[in-house]
Parts: structure tokens; sequence; C-alpha cells
């Protein structure tokens, strides 16, 4: 089994929404099992804040986690055009993989939620992407063969999934879902290839 591993932020909950789709589209190749893990926040001396393991929910990534992994999907929510602060601070973490190249040759891809149309998703997502190329990954998008990408009104980008997730926390749209569930399959089969 080829674990692909999802890790996130997620302040409000959409982005961890996205996260399950994305895994359902990796657990529907039967070679690939979907592994998410979520970020603590981080206090303003870019500390951790949080427990070391969450009382409930997603467990919180490790930098172990990475080393062992088929394939590397990255979530955050768009702060200023950016990823969000948690996120950041975890990747900052990776040195010691960056130097084993332990991440050398694997698929990566990303997604995001922000609140507005126009609040920056392709920007987060390449600020997520440019430590996966440190790395050595090989970064993928979703092709426009995702028929998604030519019909959506809200979220999905070529660049990644992505969600406009509104004031309220609006509901992921069909294809908003089908962009993620689409990333997910996409990672999972190029994770089998290079195998």
């Amino acid at each position: 089994m080829h674990k692909i591993l999802i890790v996130y932020y997620s302040r409000h909950g959409s982005v961890a929404r996205m996260a399950e789709q994305i895994s359902l589209g990796i657990d529907s190749n039967e070679s690939c099992e979907a592994v998410i893990r979520s970020l603590p926040e981080v206090s303003a001396s870019n500390t951790q804040s949080e427990a070391t393991v969450p009382e409930e929910g997603v467990p919180y990534a490790q930098v172990s986690d990475l080393e062992n992994c088929a394939g590397l999907i990255l979530g955050s929510p768009g702060y200023f055009g950016n990823m969000a602060a948690p996120m950041k601070h975890f990747l900052d973490q990776t040195s010691r993989l960056w130097l084993s190249g332990a991440l050398i040759g694997k698929p990566g891809g990303v997604f995001t939620a922000t609140s507005s149309q126009h609040g920056g998703q392709e920007t987060v997502l390449t600020s997520m992407m440019l430590p996966l190329l440190h790395h050595g990954m090989l970064v993928t998008g979703i092709p426009y063969s995702e028929p998604a990408l030519n019909q959506t009104s809200t979220g999905a980008t070529p660049y990644g999934a992505s969600h406009v997730a509104g004031q309220q926390g609006q509901a992921l749209s069909d294809h908003e879902i089908a962009a993620c569930r689409a990333l997910g399959r996409r990672i999972a089969e190029i994770a089998c290839r290079m195998s």
C-alpha cells in the first residue's frame, strides 16, 4: 500500500473538509491509502501553542510522517495571498529531510480555501509549492481534462484544489468536490507509477 500523506491546517473547517474529499480520491486507488494529519496553531513567538497530540480529531503531523510517504499533499487557508503560519512553521522544520533527499522524486500537490473569489488562491497554492520544489518533489496540479476546471464558478484551479468559503464557511460546491477528488486520484496514480 502506498501511503499518500495529507497535511493541512484548518482554522474554520473548510480546509479540513477538503482534506476529507482529497482522501476519497486517494482511496479510490486500491493500491493507495490516504493518511491525514493536521497542524496545530502556533503562537506569536513561533512556538507550538497546542498539545503535541490533539484531544480529539485528526492527529497532528510530525516531520517524521513525511519520511516514508509515497506522496504528499499540503493544504492551508489563504492569508494575504500566502499559506498560514502553522504550515510555514511546519515546513521550516523539514531541513533534515531536505538534506537527506527523503522527498526527492515523490509526487506533491496543494490545496487551499479563501473567504473570497479573489482571495489569492493561486498565490497561496504557489507559496506551498515552493518548499516542495526545494525538496525535489514532482509538483502536480489538476489538468484541464478535469471538467470541474472549465465549469466552476466557485473554486478549483489548475494549480491545485481550491474552495471559496465565504464569510460563513459555506459548503464545498460540486465542482470543488470534484477538483479535490481529482487531485487525490492524480497524486495516487503518479505515486503508483513512480514505485
